[in-house]
Order: structure tokens, then sequence, then C-alpha cells
């Protein structure tokens, strides 16, 4: 059975990138998109992904708000944070909230399928030294 993955970003552009990058990979299925972050967590509730990449700036609720309900929801879905605004603060954050990889978007070519891979192995991935 395909790993399923749930895709959660404002801009539908990202997502559609996103959803061709990660489906290329022939054991994953994109099993939804979610455009802010309050979508982000009725979607992982309702479709129980394997693994949540989600991007920290939306509306609604951020990334980070979005993360400490799916945390609360489901806590052995592992999410990966995916966001331009990188830095050594945020992944601290974000790791203190339940998320268990970190991606810039500027690296996403590089980093995206490497931290779904480390996250569906119950893994962690924070691969980038950032700057504050």
């Amino acid at each position: 059975m395909p790993a399923r993955i749930l895709i959660a970003d404002d801009n539908a552009l990202v997502r559609q990138q996103v959803r061709n990058l990660l489906g290329r990979h022939p054991d994953w299925e994109i099993c939804g998109e979610a455009v802010d972050g309050r979508d982000a967590v009725n979607k992982a509730r309702e479709l129980n992904p394997d693994v949540i990449v989600l991007d920290f700036a939306m509306p609604e609720m951020n990334g980070l708000q979005s993360a400490w309900e799916i945390a609360r929801l489901s806590p052995s879905t592992p999410i990966l944070l995916f966001s331009m605004f990188l830095s050594n603060q945020l992944v601290e954050v974000a790791q203190n909230a339940g998320i268990r990889g970190a991606v810039s978007k500027a690296d996403v070519i590089r980093d995206l399928v490497q931290g779904v891979e480390a996250l569906l192995r119950r893994e962690t991935f924070f691969p980038q030294v950032v700057t504050s």
C-alpha cells in the first residue's frame, strides 16, 4: 500500500509543484491538499495521512498552530515543515510543536523527497544549517 501524503500550502502553484515532485515516487500517493492551516487540520483528521508536508506561512492558522492541533489529534502523524522563512529559532519552535522535520523552499529539489523518506522511516529531518 502506498504511503499517503497530505500537502498543505496556501499557494496553488506550490502545491502543484510539490505534488509533481512527490508524485513521481512509485510508493507514494498524494491523498489530499489543504489550502490553509485550518483546512490542514481538517484534512489531517479526515484523511489520516502517513506524512504531512505543511507550509509555515498560511492564513487561518499558520503551520505551527496547525501542527500543534494535528499533534493533539494524531500524535503519531509526522509533519515536515516547509518554509521560505526557515531559521534556527523556527526549527526549535517547530520541534517543540511536534514537527519532525523542516525543509527550506529554497532547497526543495534537494531536500523534500529525502525529508519525506526520513519521516516515513520515523526519523527526524533537519538537514540544513540555518541562520536566525
